[in-house]
């Protein structure tokens, strides 16, 4: 029965093979869509839950008040980790990790050397992630300051084909570390980023480690023994932090709290606002979720459009079957069959656009997203899509077809035409209004983006370049910025904290002249500077003078305040006033203007820039004008291979490093608008397949009214007036709810545009203006058809 079934399907699609074809495309391009958000789902869901110990595993975090809001972050002392191994037996294993983002380290073999991501771990991580290990025993990895562990391509590019294992690496032209341990690949869906690991005891040895409880700088992960209550735990160690900093004189009394998370949520579940993980990425999973059930929703309604459509071609098919015999039953298998069929064959053709169109995805999504077509799961997942797909999209038509009357159909007075609202029209509404929800909102974040990267920045970026400290700049610094001032291919040059665009650290327990205890709780950016920040960087100053080592021995522990901070802290007259931290004064010697170093989006934090006594990790430097930028990028690059030549000379301009803060963003815009473009397209597929059935519905109608006069242009408008109607109504009901779905969205950013009434018009009158095109071809044809063809039955 069921290969009689099949048998039929296929005579069917081989029948009608422009129909077929335009079903199959519709369908193909919305499985297609639908397939590839499923696949970055698929990878975001995963992330990091592939460790066979995940259900115990657990990141510690801080969670504080600052400015009477709850914040809760994962960065942690580098004491955490050993302190609490050693005073709660719960805990089973412990790693800290600093995965070597933003690390540059040299690796040197032979002849061979390569700027690195070489992060740190303790021995406890192998035991605690799991991340095949090719060769070496995890049991005794990462036990002392001399080994390596590196990954399978890391090891690739250092050593060729040679067996690793055994191999010596010079780290940084000084430290000399063996592999013993082979990793395979990290996988696609580990939140980690590294090539190597070295064990805690390098980080001492290079005095990276530190014993301050105040200095959340690296990630502590706890494996905790089974059975262990979490809520029980968490109360235990609520108060460490608070119990190793109030100890003394100390005049800062913490309140900080730390609590174990779930590691496998702690990737989608980023956002701590309120003092708990409870949003974050996840937000941008279910916004991409619903994208992908739009567009196979708008497929699927397609296809049932499509095929009710054909209802008066295959009525009397049903007439005949449903005389010799055929229940309704098995006429409703027979067309579901054909629907699964039309569904597999959209599948592959769903397959080859996904296999050419993966590699744009990937890019757009900045993933490595892979498609396992050896594997039989992948197979059966997609069988079982194609199905699901199928019968989704073919039980509309299935009911409808098959409950035609025998009688009316074989008489040929099967009229199933209605003047009212028909499923067909309703299915068009959902349709449009699918499609103008998403291309409001793609109005919306274009906007978004656009009104953000207007605004202010406070710093001037044209020209200005940076690079990264690393190897001996920082003790050959001094020769260094006279020899690129001296060259003619720089204006400026300041050392610098982080890149003006992003911040790397942020303190509190500062104290001046005026402020209260609950001013210790006042959350600063922090900055550094050691001389001609606002000449180098473009800073705007509104009093006093900058900060100037080199003119001003004074100004090693000399401060700037911006405009927010002076307000933070009441100051009417902030030059030359004292500010406390750590147990030194620093001295205000001018305020600048407000510049953006976190998320554009963000309200502006209170900030100062310490002088040359803080810390510093970036070189700024501004290009000379006057000559091309290849010139001078080439005399810089010589001047820092002359003091640091151990090292590749590396570069980033500053407007590159500010539009990439856009990424995420521009990613939802742009893929809003694909899947918006594919929706509408799609609709105009399903529009098109219902003009042309109330015009073959309404041949008799038309002729008449034609007969008497009716001309083309009010034929015309006759047929196109009634889907306009449908286009309004879907205008009516996508316009409140993308309203209220981009006010949501827009209410994570404090920096943000007011939704405009033209924005809706503007998407309005898009998808007027492509259905009127859609459907005048097939309107202007049916007006112009003769109408002695229609009545010559008469």
């Amino acid at each position: 029965m069921i290969k009689n079934y099949i048998k039929i399907a296929w005579r069917n699609l081989l029948k009608n093979k422009a129909f077929s074809s335009i079903n199959i495309i519709g369908l193909a391009i919305g499985m297609a869509g639908a397939l590839l958000i499923a696949l970055w789902l698929q990878n975001m869901l995963s992330m990091d839950r592939f460790h066979e110990k995940s259900d115990r595993l657990y990141a510690i975090s801080n969670r504080d008040d600052h400015t009477g809001k709850k914040w809760a972050w994962l960065n942690t002392p580098k004491i955490m980790g050993p302190t609490l191994k050693n005073d709660f037996p719960e805990i089973e294993s412990f790693t800290r990790l600093d995965d070597g983002t933003g690390n540059q380290f040299i690796a040197t073999y032979k002849d061979q050397k390569i700027v690195s991501q070489i992060g740190f771990a303790d021995p406890g991580f192998f035991n605690m992630f799991s991340f095949p290990l090719l060769k070496g025993d995890k049991n005794n990895l990462l036990n002392d300051a001399n080994s390596i562990v590196i990954t399978q391509k890391y090891a690739k590019t250092l050593f060729g084909n040679e067996d690793p294992i055994g191999k010596i690496i010079k780290i940084d032209s000084v430290n000399l570390v063996t592999v013993t341990g082979l990793l395979q690949d990290l996988p696609n869906n580990s939140s980690m980023n590294f090539e190597g690991l070295v064990s805690w005891d390098y980080a001492k040895k290079i005095g990276y480690v530190d014993t301050n409880w105040s200095n959340n700088s690296t990630y502590t992960y706890v494996l905790l023994k089974a059975g262990t209550s979490l809520p029980a735990f968490n109360e235990k160690i609520r108060l460490v932090s608070q119990n190793h900093i109030n100890v003394g004189d100390n005049e800062i009394k913490s309140t900080n709290e730390i609590f174990a998370f779930p590691f496998k949520d702690s990737y989608l579940y980023d956002k701590g606002e309120g003092g708990n993980y409870t949003s974050g990425r996840i937000q941008l999973v279910r916004l991409f979720a619903w994208i992908g059930a739009f567009i196979l929703l708008v497929a699927c309604i397609n296809f049932m459009n499509l095929s009710t459509a054909r209802s008066e071609r295959r009525a009397k098919e049903v007439g005949v079957r449903k005389v010799v015999g055929a229940g309704r039953k098995s006429l409703m298998v027979q067309f579901i069959m054909e629907s699964i069929l039309i569904s597999l064959v959209a599948m592959v053709l769903a397959l080859i656009c996904m296999v050419l169109v993966l590699p744009a995805f990937n890019n757009l999504v900045q993933k490595n997203l892979t498609l396992s077509l050896l594997s039989v799961q992948t197979w059966l997942s997609l069988i079982a899509f194609s199905v699901i797909t199928g019968i989704l999209a073919g039980s509309y038509p299935a009911f409808f077809l098959s409950s035609f009357k025998p009688l009316k159909t074989l008489k040929g007075k099967l009229n199933t035409y209605n003047k009212g609202m028909s499923i067909r029209s309703i299915l068009v509404i959902i349709q449009f209004s699918l499609a103008i929800i998403l291309t409001i909102a793609t109005i919306i974040v274009s906007k978004q983006i656009q009104f953000t990267k207007d605004r202010e920045r406070g710093y001037d970026e044209n020209g200005l370049v940076y690079t990264s400290i690393s190897g001996k700049l920082d003790k050959n610094y001094v020769s260094l910025r006279n020899e690129l001032l001296n060259s003619n291919a720089v204006l400026s040059v300041s050392k610098n904290m982080s890149p003006v665009t992003d911040r790397f650290s942020n303190s509190w327990g500062f104290s001046w002249p005026g402020s209260t205890e609950s001013d210790k709780k006042l959350l600063f950016n922090r900055f550094s500077s050691d001389a001609n920040a606002v000449q180098n960087l473009g800073f705007k100053l509104v009093k006093g003078r900058d900060i100037d080592v080199y003119k001003y021995a004074t100004d090693s522990n000399a401060v700037l305040l911006t405009e927010t901070a002076v307000k933070s802290m009441r100051l009417s007259n902030p030059v030359g006033q004292i500010i406390q931290a750590d147990g030194e004064n620093w001295p205000v010697v001018g305020v600048i203007k407000d510049f953006i170093i976190d998320s554009p989006y963000d309200e502006i934090a209170p900030m100062i820039i310490l002088g040359p006594k803080s810390w510093f990790t970036t070189i700024h430097y501004r290009l000379n004008p006057d000559n091309s930028t290849e010139t001078n990028l080439k005399k810089i690059a010589d001047i820092f291979k002359k003091f640091n030549p151990d090292y590749p000379f590396d570069y980033k301009f500053i407007d590159k490093n500010f539009e990439s803060k856009f990424k995420e963003t521009q990613s939802i815009g742009t893929i809003s608008m694909l899947f918006a473009g594919l929706t509408i397209f799609i609709s105009c597929l399903g529009l098109l397949a219902l003009i042309a059935y109330m015009a073959e519905t309404r041949m008799k109608e038309i002729a008449v009214r034609k007969v008497l006069g009716a001309s083309v242009g009010q034929l015309t408008s006759l047929l196109s007036l009634d889907f306009l109607k449908l286009v309004l109504i879907a205008i009516l009901i996508a316009s409140p709810i993308a309203w209220w779905t981009m006010n949501d969205w827009l209410k994570d950013y404090s920096y943000r545009i007011e939704i405009q009434w033209y924005y809706f018009a503007i998407a309005g009158l898009m998808a007027i203006l492509i259905s009127l095109a859609t459907i005048s071809y097939q309107a202007i044809k049916a007006a112009l058809s003769n109408p002695v063809n229609s009545l010559r039955d008469e």
